[in-house]
């Protein structure tokens, strides 16, 4: 790939593409996996959202450390690193619905493996990206998440019918094994910004440092290093990373939610079986990578000819993406057939994704330099949503159960996709108040 005439960030937004791809397989085909196992053996929905919630306490826990680590020593060997780590466990995980500690640890360990790999690569991104392609290249990379949901979608349910719901593990570290010698010997550091052929090319004073050291000018008229200092405080107090952290809570609560539970709406909501239905599955995840990649094509086209400014785009943006998705997510509890879910929830999850063209870019249009610490910072956030709402879910479900409420009547999921909803229409009302597009922290 390296000997490819295409520039070598182009290589380097692909692999990273490819990376965010496998992780959702991963995560799409644990759900797949143990729903049926923990329906075979009779587990309640509310230890089900437990289990299924348990990834992402570990996920909470790595990503401010891993913007700390992408910083300090480079996000492509944290990126590395994380991903041989996860495959590693994945190996290891005997899917054992009577044995919930031994789930519940092998999930944390995933969990925090994986918990490293956003904020690298933002980091990543941020050192290779120009602003002029930020947009399309951050939502091609992040529409990898989708494309990796899609697929685990269309092919994990019949891989587990034929060969049992412990087969999935095996072939997720296969592809992680495959991907980390792919990032081992085509991805590399990006040129210094101080070297003049570097400059030239475009890396420029916007870019991360790659050692965490940045250039300062002495009296003399010559250059020093130092230290680059991560401004804790003003990250922590800034409103605008508060509207990035509010609808990335959101974004992740109704995608986690739809992720984790879609198959037991289909299942025992719609009285659907999964292997039955076909590719109309993965339509909501296939939309969802068609649509970032469709915001981030217009993001782009707008900031760069000069049609909108940089603020004014991510902010229309991500109202019509959240407003749409809020509609549609409420919308879904009404419709009995699988055409109908299906088609409500690929709106939701599609404009979603579309949304993402205005606060996923965000991290790096306010803070270039300190891209995966916000990232970090913001992406703790989504993983608290997958925590609550994951689990939250299961206990709705329970709750519903208990008030002599059947899970195929559609009162026991009204709530379920009604809070993702309302949480959607409240964040598009935040980031319009206080976002920006501008560089805030140097």
């Amino acid at each position: 790939m390296g000997r490819l005439s295409f520039p070598k960030r182009y290589v380097i937004v692909i692999l990273t593409f490819i990376c965010t791809c496998v992780c959702y397989i991963e995560r799409v085909g644990f759900s797949i996996a143990y729903t049926f196992a923990a329906d075979a053996a009779g587990v309640n929905q509310s230890s089900k959202g437990m289990i299924l919630s348990t990834f992402y306490c570990g996920y909470a826990c790595s990503q401010v450390p891993g913007g700390w680590a992408a910083q300090k020593i480079g996000g492509r060997r944290v990126l590395l690193l994380s991903f041989v780590l996860w495959s590693l466990t994945c190996t290891l995980v005997p899917l054992d619905p009577t044995r919930p500690m031994v789930l519940v640890i092998a999930r944390l360990l995933v969990g925090v493996a994986q918990g490293f790999i956003f904020p690298s690569i933002h980091t990543v991104l941020a050192q290779w990206v120009p602003p002029h392609e930020r947009s399309r290249s951050v939502s091609l990379t992040m529409s990898g998440m989708y494309f990796g949901a899609a697929a685990g979608m269309l092919v994990l349910p019949s891989l587990v019918k034929f060969k049992g719901p412990q087969s999935v593990f095996p072939a997720e570290a296969a592809l992680g094994a495959m991907w980390s010698v792919l990032w081992f010997r085509c991805a590399s550091d990006p040129p210094r910004s101080e070297h003049p052929k570097a400059t030239a090319a475009g890396f420029g004073e916007s870019l991360l440092p790659t050692k965490g050291i940045q250039k300062v000018k002495v009296e003399n008229g010559g250059h020093s290093l130092k230290s680059a200092q991560i401004p804790w405080k003003r990250i922590i107090l800034s409103l605008s990373v508060w509207a990035i952290v509010v609808n990335n809570f959101t974004f992740h609560y109704a995608l986690y939610v739809l992720m984790n539970w879609l198959p037991t709406y289909f299942e025992l909501g719609l009285q659907l079986s999964l292997q039955e239905m076909g590719s109309s599955k993965m339509m909501p995840y296939l939309n969802m990578f068609i649509f970032s990649n469709i915001g981030g094509v217009i993001a782009d086209h707008l900031i760069t000819r000069r049609i909108l400014s940089v603020n004014k785009t991510r902010k229309i943006l991500n109202t019509v993406g959240f407003m749409v998705s809020a509609f549609a997510l409420m919308a879904i509890p009404l419709f009995r057939t699988s055409g109908g879910a299906v088609f409500c929830s690929s709106v939701a999850l599609g404009f979603l994704a579309l949304g993402r063209a205005g606060f996923a870019v965000n991290h790096m249009d306010i803070a270039p330099r300190y891209a995966g610490i916000v990232m970090g910072v913001s992406n703790t956030a989504g993983t608290l949503a997958g925590i609550i709402g994951v689990d939250f879910t299961g206990r709705l479900l329970e709750a519903a159960k208990t008030a002599d409420l059947d899970l195929s009547n559609p009162e026991s999921w009204r709530s379920v996709f009604c809070i993702p909803g309302l949480l959607c229409i409240f964040s598009s009302i935040v980031f319009l108040l206080f976002s920006t597009g501008e560089r805030i922290f140097d």
